[in-house]
């Protein structure tokens, strides 16, 4: 589960530079501090399994990374994979929003929450214009019959919030056209 942690003033991205390095993720949403555990294998796998696959996919003028921090004024999430519209400077201590055209989320029980109704806000309104989100485990709005992982995909609207486009379940191949052509049955992020 994601904790957040009270702090009398607002925590910001500059905070994460004091948390130790003990396997447990620290993240800033909306000024508070986010603490989650380290991911587990199944999770890792299937995010590295979708950043291969995007890898593959990607033109030139993009780059992926996985699990960078997002810098949205003084709030840091960090998604578990982003593609930028340039490269990556490994020496920061994240990507500016402004660099981030698509952020994705692969949910798991500890991060459900999390991944599928704050970090979403976050990233709408920081105007990162594409947002997917990969559930992994059955989750209330499966429909009948659907068997995870479920592959969402969502653009900016007008309005300021992501419009669903996609919904790709095991075994449907669909082709995303934005932000750019990527062609995907989400069985193949099933760990053998």
């Amino acid at each position: 589960m994601a904790i957040p942690i009270p702090r009398t003033d607002r925590w910001t991205s500059k905070h994460l530079d004091e948390m130790p390095e003990n396997g447990l993720r620290y993240e800033v949403l909306h000024g508070q501090l986010v603490v989650t555990p380290a991911p587990s294998p199944r999770h890792q796998v299937m995010v590295h399994t979708l950043g291969r696959a995007l890898v593959e996919a990607l033109p030139d003028e993009y780059e992926l990374g996985v699990g960078i921090g997002v810098l949205i004024g003084e709030d840091e999430p960090i998604p578990d994979l982003i593609v930028t519209s340039s490269a990556i400077d490994p020496d920061d201590s994240g990507v500016p929003a402004e660099q981030v055209v698509l952020a994705v989320e692969v949910v798991v029980e500890a991060t459900a929450v999390t991944d599928r109704m704050i970090k979403p806000v976050v990233y709408a309104e920081a105007g990162v214009p594409y947002f997917w989100r990969c559930e992994i485990h059955p989750f209330k709005q499966s429909l009948p019959g659907e068997l995870p992982p479920v592959l969402f995909t969502y653009v900016l609207g007008p309005e300021g919030s992501y419009e669903l486009t996609h919904r790709i379940s095991v075994g449907e191949t669909a082709t995303v056209c934005t932000p750019f052509e990527f062609t995907l049955d989400p069985a193949i992020l099933i760990p053998m």
